[in-house]
């Protein structure tokens, strides 16, 4: 008999599941019974809003609050989201990145109130702005701006928080908007870069204190469905992230250069057919970030199954959370030592991906930096999922249920979306009155003083934290605080990225080009299509590759990022004189946005404008849709852009010029 080694096991990783949704009540239930199943960490995710710095009761919040996340406007939402819930005790990750700065002020608040120490708290704020500006678009503020916030979070928690993670740089979302393996590790190691070097050259960083605030950087990746070659991915990241910090800074301790990462698996991949498949994908690509001991992950998180469908019950957070227990807990993966060092086949992916990653890396520092290259690297990835959307598209990259094995038997998982949770639409509507009555109880004027301070720090250069625990403590709103920042430092639109990516031809793109050619001749102008993101949700890669291959088959096409209200997508679209409106929604909001950009058209007389939508919108939406007057509805499994495309143009040529001229047209 061999000898056992059931007494070694390591320690397995944390388990989460990203969580929150209607309010801070209701996130606290679901918080405290996922922690009851034996999840061991929490992972917060919070709403549009509070992400992007408005209030419940703003006009741009309308229809976003409580949606994708928890909303938290306030210290006491802060205290209604934790109750029962020892901070000191638990390790929380606080996915908010461009209000990072103000959450963390809300829970130091909250620890002090409740009598725990700050340095006891363990946790990590994402607080990763580059990638906000390239993939997820939930930033307020200029690029320098948002990098000194974020470099205030991390002087500030290195003597505050010293066990707090301040920053995770999250390639994540990079791998989301299509970024391939090299690009997400040289984009992350950027973005590492760049934070690091800021808080360096501060006065009040230390020699001596330095190599701690390293030894606090975090990273958030994705792990994708070739799994193999992600498990190279995270070894190459941590052997390049330890060279960065021992030849760029000089940190000696090889504890202080540990690659520190947390995980999501891909959620890009998850597929609206057959969703059931996802199971056994998710499953997979925990496997890349598990197997090897070496760039094993510290915390890991999954999607549930039916993510491309809707927002997931507590049913499926938990099937998600036994995925990971089970491979903890009954298996002999942790009694082991790095199963895959030795390997050549491994050594040689590793070397490759290091290589490649070096040269994008040098890419970035030629441009001058992840701050003033951002418009490099957002083009970078639009063209990179341009590729993969065309591999997909063409039959090249075989996704199963999408692609290829479609045919599909019936079964209960696969049935319907009545297992999609849904967010009561009076969780907005008591957002607001909490807010108002949490107004009428506070001092005004002590909120006015502390605004004023933040008013003042933010212009002098002086780190935003304490005044900002201040404006908290004071009873100041996540609006409030964030329309005194946007005061000093401006607002900004990201770049989005789509013209310089190469077009994309084939015999169909062509053959579509000819028919928009034909109906811009029978129209005497530029076919033109407006595509626009209206609400909060920056979720721009749909709308980013329905814009490009538009462009290809020959469109004029206006793009001009996110965020927008549908008022004034709809005067850009009288201003252009656009043929067609396309709107792109995944946060669930599709019905009153759609709503509103309908009823804007025909106010300005363009109701003979169709609009088409497309986002993660169940089939009882899409005929809602289609019954307030939207022309088309696609989702997630119309991954066959040259259809669309095809359809759109008949579309509009049955819209704008006669029967029988239009006809000709798609006949020509």
């Amino acid at each position: 008999m061999q000898p056992s080694n059931r007494g070694k096991r390591d320690r397995p990783w944390l388990f989460r599941t990203y969580a929150g949704h209607s309010s801070a009540a209701a996130s606290n239930a679901l918080y405290r019974n996922n922690l009851a199943k034996g999840q061991t960490g929490l992972s917060v995710a919070f709403d549009l809003p509070t992400q992007t710095g408005y209030d419940p009761d703003h006009p741009l919040a309308a229809g976003e609050v409580g949606r994708v996340g928890v909303p938290v406007s306030h210290l006491g939402d802060m205290r209604q989201l934790f109750e029962g819930i020892a901070l000191a005790r638990m390790n929380t990750s606080m996915t908010i990145n461009a209000t990072a700065p103000w959450l963390l002020a809300l829970y130091a608040a909250l620890a002090d109130e409740t009598g725990q120490t700050r340095a006891e708290l363990r946790g990590t704020t994402q607080n990763d702005i580059v990638k906000e500006y390239l993939s997820r678009g939930t930033y307020i503020l200029p690029p320098e701006a948002s990098l000194r916030l974020t470099a205030d979070v991390a002087a500030w928690t290195a003597v505050e928080m010293p066990q707090w993670n301040p920053c995770n740089v999250c390639s994540y979302h990079l791998q989301e908007a299509g970024a391939t393996p090299a690009q997400e590790i040289a984009y992350a190691l950027a973005t590492a870069i760049a934070i690091l070097d800021e808080v360096r050259r501060r006065p009040a960083t230390t020699a001596e204190a330095f190599p701690a605030m390293v030894g606090r950087m975090s990273f958030f990746v994705n792990a994708g469905i070739r799994f193999v070659e992600e498990m190279c991915k995270l070894r190459a990241f941590g052997e390049l992230w330890d060279a960065i910090c021992l030849e760029r800074y000089g940190i000696e301790d090889p504890r202080l250069r540990r690659f520190r990462y947390g995980v999501q698996v891909n959620s890009l991949g998850l597929t609206e057919q057959q969703p059931e498949n996802n199971i056994a994908r998710i499953l997979l690509e925990m496997l890349a970030v598990t197997l090897s001991k070496r760039a094993r992950a510290r915390a890991v998180q999954l999607p549930a199954w039916n993510e491309a469908l809707g927002l997931p019950t507590p049913w499926d957070q938990q099937w998600s959370l036994r995925l990971q227990q089970i491979l903890a807990h009954e298996t002999d993966l942790l009694e082991h030592e790095d199963l895959f060092d030795g390997s050549p086949v491994i050594a040689a992916r590793v070397a490759a991906l290091q290589e490649e990653a070096e040269s994008e890396l040098r890419e970035v520092e030629a441009e001058g930096g992840a701050i003033t290259a951002i418009e490099y690297m957002k083009s970078r990835l639009v063209a990179s999922n341009a590729e993969r959307v065309a591999r997909i598209e063409s039959g090249e990259q075989t996704v199963i249920g999408v692609n290829a094995f479609t045919d599909s038997e019936d079964g209960p998982l696969s049935e319907g979306t009545t297992g999609i949770c849904e967010v009561d639409p009076e969780a907005e509507r008591q957002a607001i009155a909490n807010l108002a009555a949490w107004r009428s109880m506070r001092d005004d004027r002590a909120v006015e003083r502390t605004l004023d301070q933040l008013s003042r720090d933010a212009r002098s250069g002086t780190n935003i934290m304490p005044a900002s625990v201040a404006a908290a403590k004071a009873g100041a709103t996540t609006g409030e605080w964030a329309a005194a920042l946007g005061a000093v430092f401006g607002a900004y639109r990201a770049p989005t990225g789509i013209s310089q990516v190469p077009a994309y031809r084939s015999p169909d793109t062509d053959a579509i080009r000819a028919e928009v050619e034909a109906l811009g001749a029978r129209l005497g102008q530029a076919v033109t299509f407006l595509v626009g993101k209206p609400g909060l949700d920056g979720h721009s890669n749909g709308a980013e590759q329905v814009a490009v291959r538009a462009r290809d088959c020959g469109m004029r096409v206006v793009y001009e990022g996110i965020r927008f209200a549908p008022g004034e997508i709809v005067a850009r679209a009288k201003e252009e004189g656009a043929h067609l409106v396309g709107i792109s929604v995944l946060s669930g909001t599709h019905l009153p946005l759609a709503q509103a950009v309908v009823e804007e058209l025909r106010k300005e007389g363009l109701d003979h404008v169709p609009v088409v939508a497309g986002g993660i919108i169940p089939p009882e939406d899409a005929v809602a849709l289609t019954t307030m007057g939207v022309a088309r509805v696609y989702t997630p499994k119309d991954f066959e852009i040259n259809r669309i495309m095809s359809d759109l143009v008949g579309l509009i040529a049955d819209s704008m010029i006669p029967d029988s001229d239009s006809e000709a047209v798609r006949t020509n």
